[in-house]
């Protein structure tokens, strides 16, 4: 899964600390959605993993509790979010790209940085290691990750490809659900991808999640008088 819908900016527009930010109002009820289908399909989870941040840990425990399942999320620091830089110190016609260039890149892909920090490369040598760790662990049947639609990104394209790789076209709603059959790192079938409970057919949709955020940040920051003033301490890291 990724985790459900959370808020990057205050109501006064001003960003606010990526790694801390919790799930709304929204996100509640898609994690809570998750979790009821879960139980509906009678599917029992053996682990689950969540990447620390409060985000995927509240998504995590809202859909074992709507499932009826009592399991204690594993921690798994590595699958933290691709982390962006200081919005402060990307000039503006760069905002664009830095919000939007790292999951279109057709060359180069891994060179590519994300909101002026963290590499596409830097981002799959850290997720992959203990990917390919629980791929050939045999202690569970039904595994349950709860991560962010780039580290996502990242384990779909090694799964897809069967090696190192970055399908940043891949979409990742709001607590969606993909669904692999795993036996072992080498034998990996993609049954389903972005399987979103309360839009299974994602009608209302019509930008990807960053053009989302990309037309967020720029409404606020219009909104306010001055760019430097409003993102001068915050970094960025949403996804």
């Amino acid at each position: 899964m990724r985790h459900g819908s959370v808020d990057y900016f205050d109501a006064t527009g001003k960003p606010l600390p990526p790694d801390a930010v919790p799930l709304n109002a929204t996100g509640q009820l898609q994690a809570d959605a998750a979790g009821a289908l879960f139980a509906e399909r009678g599917v029992r989870f053996d682990a689950v993993v969540a990447s620390g941040l409060p985000r995927t840990l509240q998504t995590a425990e809202r859909a074992l509790a709507a499932a009826g399942q009592r399991l204690v999320p594993q921690i798994e620091p590595a699958w933290q979010e691709i982390r962006g830089g200081r919005l402060a110190d990307l000039a503006e016609d760069q905002i664009e790209h830095a919000f939007l260039g790292a999951f279109r890149a057709q060359q180069d892909v891994e060179a590519h940085r994300f909101l002026g920090g963290e590499s596409i490369g830097e981002l799959l040598d850290r997720v992959l290691p203990p990917w390919l760790a629980w791929c050939e662990r045999s202690d569970w049947r039904c595994l349950l990750l709860v991560l962010h639609g780039g580290v996502n990104r990242a384990l779909l394209s090694h799964a897809l490809c069967g090696q190192r790789a970055f399908f940043g076209r891949l979409e990742q709603n709001p607590a969606c659900i993909n669904v692999l059959d795993v036996d072992g790192p080498d034998s990996i079938v993609v049954r389903a991808v972005n399987l979103a409970p309360t839009q299974w057919l994602h009608e209302l949709e019509r930008l990807t999640t960053m053009e989302k955020l990309l037309a967020e940040y720029r409404r606020r920051d219009a909104a306010t008088p001055s760019l430097t003033e409003r993102a001068g301490a915050a970094t960025a890291g949403p996804r």
